[in-house]
């Protein structure tokens, strides 16, 4: 392949890095924020999966079967079981402003600057080595690519071109704010990104191979099965069982205390609801892109067998099938995986050189300065620049020395040995609070030399470095301190025996000192803090336990000559209106400025700077951890009043407002009450007014002719005749509400019932010229209702689409698998919208006396909804007419008995 075409996209695909960084960045504030997703979050965190995952795991897999599986079933285990765990480690951090692993520890243990230079140290010693496998990676890939090509670069061209550009990348998105627990939005996009892109391309490849070249996994499989290679599906005899153990302790330990890893998923954390999201959508990422790591891997051995480094299969096998669109596809993959990973891992590490190297030292070197003078914003920010170069021309500088003839996964492996001798110090931290940091960092310590002599020796002596007497007859001619067999254990692989004695006299180191030495008074109030962060987190934030004074002025331009004047002002206006503290007034500081300092300085400077700098300036008294477990414990009960009170008063209003709602529905009740009695004092009085006026005629005029008192007594027995109507449906309708009426069940044939109703109403019908229709899904029609009163609820709805409609009217009665469907449809001037519950009401036309009452009196509807209701069904008005008018009700197949309810 033309080096000039890789070139072309290598470069490209950096281009379009910096364009999606760009983009990220710049919609942080608005609605087309990415980063705010769990989404986002949760792939972020597939930057565990570097070109070790890409290429590596494939040569591993080729070599060793199933093993390559362990690095990741820890990190599955991890996210699934262990998330409390997480959870805990992600709360700490976000209380305390934690910026990177080197932070936490040095913070658990009385903000210790000193136990923070030796684990920045012993993390920057353990993954150089890591950063330069992604170098290697990245110019051996492009190596394979170049193959046929007239002019080939070398590795060491490439290697330093991919340097000086990530170099570029990093400082610009990743080295913009001295404040180092600051988001990065746009590097959180991009390694998302990133996560996809690696992801997609490895799948790719993986179904090419395995259905394009083979017919599908079974097919390789059995090939392999049937070949010299079939001990793959076996595990490595010499590792065995302490193998797959020590492997996938380590990934699960490399999660958490990888830089990288603590800095996606710990410092770039936005909510800590997003880890939920993590929890089940890394190990899915994990199980994707590890699906066709096995058939790469068997079928290269297939069809390539030794000839081609197995590292490099999934780039080899599409050349060798000339489908160079496939292998650039593949590579632009790779260099995802490999560009991630530098990128990230150089910014935790520079954050930690910066904070807990060059920093305390310069304070310490320079005690007299008076810092509150300095503007030291471009300075941290130099530093910090300067520290992502060193990282990364160590890394380069380690490559082109002594890593061009190791393994992917060798190197890898070393790294994760080393930062697993944090584990004991962070995890008991967090758990343990008579853990110090005299345990803390002895345990360290002892891990790394063990770490050193057992892994980093051999690899020393195989290279020249040292003699190699050492393999031969171990250090300084003892035997049982020989680096692969130290104390004359000899029964696991290397990585499984440096694993063993690191960690084990790591942990017995940190237990013992820690039992048999005491804790200063910081450390047992950050051991308070750290044990028991759900209850004093939100004590630490207001920075309450503090003992001393300091002039709120020296405070003030401290914080300016960090932060800058501006931001100066606006975090300690913040802070002060939030708490309520009065900073004009103020002359002394209040403790709680003091420790919101401290927290932003930690940020900027790191914890343990942030402590040298305050004693500058405030004159802090010693505070035993008495004092601390009582302001503490003061503080708290504080916390849990105002818990209780917010509980009381949230009580208090829940209770005021169902008042309230119970007294506007008592007024609505009575409202309701008064239009009901007006209502029916007024329709009793229209009837008892007619009869009375007419009677009074006849008494007076007894000489009337006869024609004419009969048109009088007519309308008399009329009128008596709606009066004794009105009342029966009041007393029909208050014993509905009451609960007195009873169903007498019988089988009613519905379409006789329409059928005799409509020619009842036929005379009507056809004076206002109306078309009734009636459609029936079957007849006969049979359900199970009180035959007087459903033919009253037809008689109501009927008579109100006679009242109203225009030309047509349709009853339909349709089958479902429970009920009966009833719909009665007129093409009149409809129901106003909003007013489709509000018919339902009794003497619903009492609320629009304005308006021409029509007939009736406003009981029918109300009654026609109880009887319904009473049969088990239910009544509305379809909203969805914009002509006329259309009622629904149900009757379930099933009533409770024929013949009484």
């Amino acid at each position: 392949m033309s080096t000039t075409l890789i070139i072309i996209c290598g470069i490209g695909y950096l281009l379009l890095l910096f364009a999606i960084a760009s983009y990220a960045q710049k919609t942080i504030n608005t609605s087309r924020n990415l980063v705010n997703h769990p989404f986002i979050y949760a792939l972020s965190m597939g930057v565990y999966c570097t070109a070790w995952t890409y290429y590596g795991s494939v040569g591993r897999a080729a070599s060793s079967g199933i093993d390559f599986i362990t690095i990741y079933l820890g990190p599955t285990i991890m996210a699934v079981l262990f998330w409390p765990v997480l959870r805990k480690i992600l709360t700490i951090s976000k209380s305390l402003r934690i910026t990177s692993i080197a932070d936490f520890i040095s913070t658990r243990y009385g903000k210790n600057f000193s136990i923070g230079m030796v684990v920045t140290l012993f993390c920057v010693f353990g993954v150089i080595p890591y950063i330069a496998l992604q170098i290697k990676a990245i110019a051996s890939s492009i190596s394979v690519l170049q193959t046929d090509s007239p002019n080939s670069l070398s590795t060491i061209y490439i290697a330093i071109f991919a340097t000086i550009i990530l170099f570029v990348f990093t400082i610009l998105y990743g080295a913009r704010s001295v404040d180092a627990a600051e988001k990065h939005p746009g590097l959180m996009t991009v390694m998302a990104f990133e996560s996809l892109v690696k992801l997609l391309a490895f799948l790719i490849v993986g179904v090419y191979i395995t259905y394009f070249l083979f017919d599908g996994m079974g097919d390789i499989f059995t090939r392999i099965a049937s070949s010299e290679n079939k001990q793959l599906f076996t595990l490595n005899s010499k590792s065995g069982y302490s193998g797959w153990m020590s492997m996938t302790v380590l990934s699960m330990l490399a999660i958490v205390f990888l830089p990288r890893q603590f800095q996606v998923s710990i410092v770039e954390n936005v909510q800590e609801q997003h880890l939920k999201m993590a929890t089940w959508l890394f190990p899915l990422y994990l199980i994707l892109i590890n699906i066709f790591v096995l058939p790469i891997a068997m079928g290269g051995l297939l069809l390539q067998g030794n000839t081609a480094n197995a590292d490099y299969y999934v780039l080899s096998i599409p050349l060798m099938q000339h489908q160079d669109w496939l292998a650039m596809t593949t590579w632009i993959g790779g260099l995802s995986a490999a560009t991630g990973m530098i990128i990230i891992e150089t910014i935790a590490l520079s954050i930690m050189i910066s904070n807990h190297l060059v920093i305390p030292l310069l304070l310490c070197s320079q005690q007299n300065q008076n810092w509150k003078q300095v503007s030291l914003q471009s300075n941290i920010l130099i530093i910090r620049r300067l520290s992502i170069g060193v990282v990364l021309l160590l890394a380069l500088l380690y490559y082109l020395n002594l890593g061009q003839g190791e393994s992917l996964v060798s190197i890898g492996l070393i790294s994760f040995c080393a930062v697993a001798q944090f584990a004991p110090a962070l995890l008991g931290g967090i758990y343990w609070k008579e853990g110090n940091k005299r345990g803390a960092i002895s345990g360290i310590i002892i891990g790394f030399v063990i770490w050193f002599f057992t892994l980093v020796v051999p690899g020393m002596v195989n290279n020249g470095f040292l003699p190699t007497g050492i393999l031969q007859e171990g250090l300084f001619g003892i035997q049982w301190l020989h680096p692969q067999h130290l104390f004359g254990l000899d029964q696991f692989d290397s990585i499984s025996h440096s694993v063993f004695w690191s960690l084990l006299l790591n942990i017995m180191a940190y237990v013992f000192i820690s039992v048999y030495t005491q804790q200063e008074a910081q450390e047992q109030y950050q051991a308070e803090i750290f044990t028991n962060i759900n209850k004093h987190g939100a004590i630490q934030e207001n920075g309450l336990v503090w003992k001393g004074t300091a002039q709120m002025q020296d405070i003030r331009n401290l914080l300016k000559s960090f932060v800058g004047a501006e931001r100066a002002e606006t975090l300690l206006t913040a802070y002060a209106n939030r708490h309520k503290i009065n900073l004009q007034e103020k002359l002394v500081a209040d403790p709680r400025i003091i420790g919101f300092t401290e927290r932003i300085l930690g940020g900027v400077v790191g914890v343990a700077s942030a402590r040298i700098l305050l004693q500058t300036v405030a004159k802090e008294e010693e505070i035993s951890i008495e004092e601390v477990l009582t302001i503490l414990n003061e503080n708290q009960q504080m916390v849990e009043m105002n818990k209780e009170l917010r509980k009381k008063s949230l009580e208090l209003s829940k209770a005021t407002q169902q008042l309230q709602n119970m007294n506007t529905q008592l007024l609505s009740i009575d409202e309701q009450k008064n239009e009901f009695l007006y209502t029916v004092t007024h329709e009793l009085r229209t009837p008892l007014t007619s009869i009375r006026a007419l009677s009074e005629i006849l008494f007076d005029n007894p000489d009337l002719e006869a024609e004419q008192q009969h048109q009088y007594l007519e309308a008399i027995i009329k009128e008596t005749v709606r009066l004794s109507n009105l009342i029966t449906q009041v007393l029909n309708l208050e014993n509905f509400e009451a609960g007195r009426r009873k169903l007498t069940i019988t089988e009613i044939n519905a379409g006789k019932l329409l059928d005799d109703m409509a020619a009842t109403l036929s005379g009507i019908i056809q004076t206002k010229s109306l078309r009734l229709t009636i459609q029936l899904s079957q007849r006969p029609t049979m359900i199970q209702a009180d035959a007087d009163l459903i033919q009253q609820v037809f008689m109501n709805l009927l008579g109100n689409a006679i009242k109203f409609a225009s030309t047509t009217i349709n009853i339909s009665i349709t089958k479902t698998a429970t009920e009966y469907i009833v719909e009665i449809t007129d093409d009149g001037k409809g129901i106003d919208a909003g007013m489709e519950e509000l018919i339902f009401d009794k003497f619903f036309q009492a609320k629009n006396q304005t308006l021409k009452k029509p007939e009736g009196t406003g009981l029918g509807l109300a009654i026609s909804k109880k009887i319904i209701e009473l049969h088990g069904g239910t009544i509305w008005v379809n909203k969805g007419f914009t002509k006329g008018a259309q009622f629904v009700f149900t009757l379930p197949y099933e009533q409770e008995s024929i013949g009484g309810r």
